[in-house]
């Protein structure tokens, strides 16, 4: 993309690498995270700044494989990778990892990470229903304030929630406006632009200056849509991609559907449209805070109704042609979850679906581009039904 503030997004990760430096040379305090059930509210209410740690690069798995299972998802091999070989400097630089209950595998991983840095574990609940679980959930997030508190010798109060409530809100709307962009066909942004943006936005230092450089590149991305610019095809077909977290290193499938002549229109998963949903307005903002990220629907919630309603929805903001769901080998609750999510997908608005299971390695690279082709061979030929 011709753009400036593309370019500095896409340097956004290298840059910060320094800038995180620099903050922990002057006593700032850092949190390293993995997923989006850690309260980055707290967090930044503590006065400490968070940042996504790395795990979506093929890299550091052997290293990883020497302590853990080969048959284990990639992802949780990955950021276990980059910890043991302390080649990730944003896990370097944190004080503190904010880890979570989502699977079996990342719990037990986490056990193993404790040897080398301090890691404070949430325990997630794995139902959504409030009156059973939020008053659960909540504890877990005074626990992890007591623990920010005694950490880093300070207190959280109410003030500090609301204004970190108002600035991640505001991160939200940022996120959720970048990608409403896609809604247009065609779409300004392809879906690895896409993707290099949520990505890299993740290892910012500073969340405003971030939220600028997003906000600016809506504006510039809305105003070809004004002008009718778009480097990408009117009839390519236009691709919803659902399930597990993707991100630069593991956009296998995102490039391979891009250069099979689709385009990737929406992102639902956890560093993108999972993203979006505000902490409401309360008396109590420790509880609000719990309740939004309560609703997270992510599969290890079960049941998930939630994600089989996210993306019906999406599927038709989005004028999807179709859907693609991303599984990593050995990620069960994901796995399991695509086969109630195709019913749901192809009663509740007719599209074709396709399930795909891989990992990191470029080892499936062929196999996955004859799929791939195939599917969009289909959506092409149902686009030209519905329109006879």
């Amino acid at each position: 993309m011709e753009s400036a503030v593309f370019k500095q997004i896409e340097k956004l990760r290298e840059n910060n690498v320094i800038a995180f430096k620099e903050a922990k040379e002057v006593g700032q305090n850092v949190v390293g995270t993995y997923c989006l059930y850690a309260p980055a509210e707290l967090i930044v209410a503590a006065g400490a700044s968070p940042v996504m740690l790395c795990g979506t690069s093929q890299n550091p798995i052997p290293a990883a494989e020497q302590s853990l299972p080969r048959n284990l998802c990639p992802l949780i091999k990955s950021s276990y990778g980059f910890a043991v070989t302390d080649t990730c400097p944003f896990f370097h630089f944190s004080d503190l990892i904010v880890a979570e209950t989502t699977c079996d595998g990342k719990k037990k991983m986490y056990e193993l990470m404790e040897e080398f840095k301090s890691v404070h574990l949430m325990q997630l609940p794995q139902v959504q229903n409030k009156e059973s679980a939020l008053d659960y959930w909540v504890k877990e997030l005074q626990r992890l304030q007591a623990v920010l508190e005694e950490t880093f010798g300070v207190e959280i109060t109410e003030e500090k929630l609301r204004g970190a409530i108002e600035l991640l809100n505001d991160e939200r709307r940022s996120l959720k406006a970048l990608q409403d962009v896609c809604r247009h066909k065609p779409a300004p942004v392809s879906g690895m632009e896409m993707l290099t943006v949520l990505h890299n936005r993740g290892f910012a230092l500073d969340k405003r200056e971030t939220i600028k450089l997003v906000d600016l590149l809506t504006e510039e991305l809305t105003e070809r849509i004004r002008q009718g610019i778009s480097t990408l095809a009117a009839d390519a077909p236009r691709i919803l991609l659902t399930g597990v977290p993707v991100g630069l290193g593991s956009d296998k499938v995102v490039r391979l559907i891009e250069e099979a002549g689709g385009q990737v229109v929406c992102f639902e998963s956890c560093g993108a449209y999972k993203k979006v949903e505000p902490v409401r307005q309360s008396d109590d903002p420790l509880r609000a805070i719990a309740e939004c990220y309560l609703e997270i629907p992510c599969s290890c919630m079960s049941p998930n109704r939630g994600r089989f309603e996210l993306v019906s929805r999406l599927a038709g903001e989005f004028q999807a042609d179709g859907v693609i769901d991303l599984t990593w080998q050995a990620c069960h609750t994901y796995n399991i979850e695509s086969f109630n999510l195709r019913k749901q997908v192809q009663q509740e608005t007719g599209l074709p679906f396709l399930q795909i299971e891989t990992d990191y390695s470029e080892s499936d690279t062929e196999q996955l581009k004859l799929r791939l082709e195939a599917f969009l061979e289909l959506l092409g030929s149902a686009r030209a039904q519905r329109t006879a």
